[in-house]
């Protein structure tokens, strides 16, 4: 079950349509991609669901034994086409000023590889606490147990698992691929329409 602490919080926040608009940039960075190895990628549809690992959408353009190469290279070619394109979420730098405000930390824990997410960030000059990558759903109750959050803020519904799995506050945003009936469905503690409504709702969370 979620809890409630009056202590000063640590929030982990994932990154992709969280903290960050990477759509543009993921978009372009497909594109690329298709014309280095000569394959069809639909960089429209691709960007619709952001959130599970890079592996998983490359199994839909590519055969299975070229994934974890073309992983590796997708990887190789992302700061050159996908950093500057990517903006800030609205809300996003305030939501981590606010949890600085409450003498908090905020941590990032996203399943993008962790190198390029900090490059995002250093880029947008969001300045997280700790930054773990390479972690999806289930798997970030790991990393959010290891930095004592008591909060973890997604906008799909693997994040919700995330943190129904570390006994996290489950916030939810619907600013990604999952609407707000489906982020209520998976389990979520509260559904934010974005982060512009995350430092009142953590001023009355930790007012609690």
């Amino acid at each position: 079950m979620a809890r409630m602490t009056s202590r000063p919080p640590t929030v982990g926040f994932d990154l992709d349509m969280t903290l960050i608009d990477s759509r543009p940039g993921i978009h372009a960075c497909y594109r690329a991609l298709a014309a280095r190895t000569g394959t069809y990628i639909d960089c429209d549809l691709v960007v619709t669901r952001l959130g599970p690992p890079l592996e998983d959408e490359l199994s839909n353009w590519f055969p299975a034994e070229r994934v974890a190469a073309v992983a590796d290279l997708y990887r190789e070619m992302y700061p050159t086409h996908a950093i500057t394109g990517s903006t800030a979420m609205p809300g996003a730098r305030d939501a981590v000023d606010a949890v600085r405000a409450a003498g908090g930390r905020a941590v990032v824990v996203t399943a993008k590889w962790e190198p390029n997410a900090k490059l995002h960030l250093e880029h947008l000059r969001i300045d997280a606490d700790a930054v773990v990558g390479n972690l999806w759903a289930e798997q970030k109750a790991d990393a959010l147990r290891e930095h004592g959050a008591s909060v973890y803020v997604g906008d799909h519904t693997g994040d919700v698992r995330g943190a129904r799995r570390a006994d996290a506050y489950s916030v939810a945003v619907a600013t990604g691929p999952c609407d707000a009936a489906e982020l209520t469905a998976a389990g979520a503690d509260v559904v934010l329409t974005d982060l512009t409504e995350f430092r009142a709702w953590l001023r009355s969370h930790t007012a609690g």
